[in-house]
């Protein structure tokens, strides 16, 4: 009987998480439930467990970015479908189908999923949405590749760090080639930085964002 009551409580507390707003984009609500399922994703990717945090200060600002992620992340769900970006349910499958082959065993995938509040229809229509996010967030921040005089004057700008990394000195007269695809690797990485951030920054900027107290 305990565990039955104890069963119905948490039911009843999910039921309520869902009818409790955490942030509205554009209208769209970002309930309370949405935002437990992402936090927890997010303390994961970082290596991090909810019952490791002791510092309620700590635990406020790790869960308003993971809620600041989440704003981030609906916003290219609704650009995606605004560009009519199309997901194919064998996409979906194939990176559902991904996710469970990392796990022991498909019982216990379907156990994860419960433990997240999740059925495995439920977390293929995550997961679409997530596949469309990304596709349209390489999109938009997409760059050229860089000039080799672009990337010979980032080399040079950059030279003690980039030698650091390939701890070895060079000549300020002649860069070698692999210094040389070093350094286009880091100055496209940090092209691609800077575009993922004007984008976030513009959806931000033409979007109304509010955040529930």
């Amino acid at each position: 009987m305990r565990f039955l009551l104890l069963c119905l409580l948490l039911v009843a507390a999910k039921a309520s998480w869902a009818d409790v707003p955490a942030a509205r984009v554009n209208g769209v609500t970002i309930d309370q439930l949405r935002l437990e399922r992402y936090f927890s994703e997010y303390l994961q990717a970082q290596g991090r467990a909810v019952a490791s945090i002791r510092n309620p200060t700590l635990y406020k600002r790790l869960r308003e970015q993971a809620l600041d992620e989440l704003i981030d992340k609906e916003l290219l769900w609704q650009e995606a479908q605004r560009q009519g970006i199309h997901i194919s349910d064998e996409q979906v499958s194939a990176q559902v189908s991904e996710v469970e082959a990392a796990f022991a065993s498909p019982a216990l995938f379907a156990r994860r999923l419960a433990d997240a509040g999740f059925d495995r229809a439920e977390y293929a229509d995550y997961m679409r949405r997530e596949l469309a996010a990304q596709r349209v967030y390489a999109q938009l921040s997409a760059v050229d590749e860089p000039s080799q005089a672009e990337v010979a004057a980032f080399y040079q700008a950059n030279r003690q760090i980039l030698q650091g990394a390939q701890n070895q000195s060079v000549s300020a007269l002649v860069i070698p080639e692999p210094a040389l695809q070093l350094a286009k690797a880091a100055l496209i990485g940090q092209l691609q930085a800077q575009a993922r951030q004007s984008v976030r920054q513009r959806l931000r900027e033409s979007a109304t964002v509010e955040i529930a107290d």
